[in-house]
């Protein structure tokens, strides 16, 4: 018997100072039993950066030919395409050929500057993606925020994304790998 996934109910204020972007967002996140909550916790964090109206989850880890997040115009083209960890540089291939913009979410910490030096030669050809790498201490912070009924306060000023419930605020501070 296939276990299922753990659906999350999270409601966020988000305040992004640097896009001028202010909503509510009321989500439910299915966390695939493979999944972690700081992984969960990235997927919120990713949506919470690139948020807009028709920003939503896809099926995500149980899809080999979806990304995490997408967004899509309204003639169904793919404007932007959300990865996280460290893929195999062929699916990001695939995505920066799909969709007008591709952004990668990187984390794992000492995991990170490997795969980076392998795959930096075939990636960098790409005008259209953007490689964001996340802080251990960062998304490991992050991830003690997980609830299965989460109201968040995001505020989002000089790269720096603040985001907590009523009694702890995390500061996440992306570090852009690529372009540079």
């Amino acid at each position: 018997m296939a276990l299922k996934a753990t659906i999350f109910k999270a409601t966020l204020n988000i305040a992004d100072m640097d896009r001028h972007y202010y909503a509510d967002h009321h989500l439910t996140v299915a966390r695939h039993p493979s999944e972690t909550d700081e992984r969960m916790m990235i997927r919120l964090l990713a949506f919470i950066l690139n948020a807009s109206d028709s920003l939503e989850f896809t099926k995500g880890i149980s899809t080999d030919d979806e990304p995490d997040l997408w967004q899509k115009s309204l003639s169904d083209e793919i404007e932007l395409w959300i990865e996280l960890g460290l893929p195999d540089e062929s699916r990001l291939r695939k995505a920066c050929n799909r969709a007008d913009q591709v952004i990668l979410y990187t984390y794992g910490g000492r995991a990170v500057p490997p795969w980076w030096e392998k795959h930096q030669g075939k990636l960098t050809r790409f005008n259209n993606l953007t490689i964001i790498n996340l802080p251990p201490e960062d998304t490991e912070s992050l991830a003690a925020l997980s609830e299965r009924g989460m109201s968040l306060q995001c505020t989002v000023q000089d790269g720096t994304l603040n985001i907590g419930n009523e009694e702890t605020v995390v500061s996440v501070t992306p570090e852009l790998l690529y372009p540079e």
